[in-house]
């Protein structure tokens, strides 16, 4: 099989999940941070390299706040509790994403997470918390602006390559493979700018039911794509 060295997956389903079961929102909430435990230790098997989790975006901010602390609630849980075993496992976690306004005690947590685990070399977990594609591309068009303004840099010297190094995910490869769950077909400004040349998969399974097996569905879907990237196949060059 064809690993792709980097998949993102937008966890998308837990609130569906939890009303089809009569259950609170929260407890599906709760529900899909054990298939993220999950998801991480299928993609350190499996070889991935990076794999990056789609876990709170700028725009849940307007749910309702009993909702939003509920989620807090979960990443401070999930860090606490999983970032030893990552740690002992050779996972590098990084961060993306706006962190201006969050608490200080979520921004500490994040930080300790970078720091603890900066000189592993095994996955690299990429989570997207307070994170939009939109704010993150308009940050970093900002601060090129700032620079040109200043007379660091001259406005023939903006290019891709120097937009790019601005962003986020500075560093980071473009993820080959994209995952969303709950049968939804769109990027809800997740990664617009990295995800130019992705293959995409959409699941219809819930995120609290994802599992290894939709994995590496994913994965073998995955493979049996022509990645052309704008080229005409080989094949083709003759006709």
């Amino acid at each position: 099989m064809t690993i792709p060295a980097h998949v993102a997956i937008i966890m998308d389903g837990n609130g569906r999940w939890a009303k089809a079961r009569g259950l609170p929102r929260s407890l599906g909430h709760k529900a899909g941070v054990e298939a993220l435990r999950e998801t991480v230790r299928a993609a350190r098997d499996l070889g991935i390299g990076w794999l990056t989790l789609f876990a709170f975006s700028s725009e849940n901010w307007s749910r309702p706040m009993s909702e939003v602390s509920d989620l807090m609630g979960l990443v401070r849980l999930f860090i606490r509790r999983d970032l030893a075993e990552l740690h002992k496992s050779n996972v590098k976690v990084r961060i993306i994403g706006r962190r201006q306004g969050l608490d200080a005690d979520i921004l500490n947590m994040l930080a300790d997470a970078e720091t603890l685990t900066a000189g592993n070399t095994g996955l690299t977990l990429v989570i997207a918390f307070n994170y939009g594609s939109r704010d993150e591309i308009a940050r970093a068009a900002r601060s090129l602006c700032e620079d040109v303004a200043a007379g660091r840099m001259l406005p023939e010297q903006v290019s891709e390559d120097v937009l790019e190094s601005r962003l986020d995910t500075a560093g980071i490869p473009d993820p080959d493979l994209i995952i969303r769950t709950s049968g939804e077909m769109r990027l809800s400004n997740f990664m617009l700018w990295q995800a130019a040349y992705s293959e995409f998969v959409f699941l219809p399974c819930l995120w609290p039911d994802f599992s290894r097996a939709d994995l590496m569905e994913a994965m073998d879907l995955f493979q049996r794509r022509d990645r052309r990237y704008g080229r005409v196949p080989a094949r083709d060059v003759a006709l």
